[in-house]
């Protein structure tokens, strides 16, 4: 255990112990996958109170820990989490860069804004929504006037306002078993022994929890996120052929 996760560890728990023992709901910065799985190791370590992780939409990836210690059986949707929808978009479409998700990326991180307080951004078209920490969406909105070359405008919008439909490829294989890296293989078109290294180096994701396990067998819409690669939904086996394999059918994010 290193020195950064030691302090993840202990900044978890102050927030599940505060939220504990004030009866309050507090709630952790954008954590990332790796971040969210050694959250998910710690179960046993915290206090009995209800946890939920959410991160704006129902499909993001970084995402915010809320600790609930004063109503337990609360719904998701009751829960006030401190999350922002900023829409970035040129001033001038007609002459603006072609404009990618590290460039809104960078150009928020170029305002001195720590990573942590940022949740996913999502692209449509040449406009970016950024999620980030509801205590510094009037900062970006204001100082947030360029990204790359182009001129850009950014304001806060409304849940309501904001419809995401993901975009998922539609992926079919056949496989002798429902194990992880066989899995990985027919997702991303690459042989086991090439997914193998992926798995054992930490870089494969089953529902936020690290997965460190060749034979892991996958259930029916279980998420999986490799990095570097990209993320998809194990949509489960349709049937079995003659020579004993299972068809499978995964949902690759696209």
């Amino acid at each position: 255990m290193d020195k950064e996760e030691q302090l993840l560890r202990r900044r978890l728990l102050d927030l599940a112990n505060t939220s504990y023992y004030k009866g309050i709901c507090v709630f952790s910065d954008f954590l990332n996958l790796n971040e969210q799985s050694i959250f998910h190791s710690m179960k046993n370590e915290l206090p009995a109170i209800q946890y939920d992780l959410y991160g704006g939409f129902p499909d993001a990836e970084r995402k915010t820990i809320a600790f609930c210690g004063y109503a337990p059986g609360i719904e998701q949707e009751d829960i006030p989490y401190p999350i922002t929808c900023i829409r970035i978009r040129p001033r001038n479409k007609r002459f603006s860069d072609s404009l990618s998700h590290r460039d809104f990326l960078g150009a928020v991180l170029n305002l001195g804004i720590d990573r942590s307080k940022l949740g996913d951004i999502l692209m449509e078209e040449n406009e970016g929504y950024l999620f980030c920490t509801s205590s510094i969406h009037a900062f970006i909105t204001e100082q947030l006037i360029k990204v790359k070359h182009t001129m850009v405008t950014a304001e806060v919008i409304e849940p309501g306002e904001f419809h995401y439909e993901p975009k998922r490829k539609e992926i079919v294989g056949t496989v002798s078993s429902a194990r992880l890296d066989s899995i990985l293989s027919v997702a991303f078109k690459r042989s086991r022994s090439s997914m193998t290294g992926l798995i054992e180096g930490g870089k494969v994701y089953v529902n936020s929890r690290e997965v460190l396990s060749n034979s892991y067998v996958l259930k029916e819409q279980d998420v999986v996120s490799v990095r570097g690669y990209g993320k998809f939904i194990y949509a489960g086996t349709s049937y079995q052929t003659k020579k004993g394999r299972y068809s499978v059918k995964v949902l690759l994010y696209t």
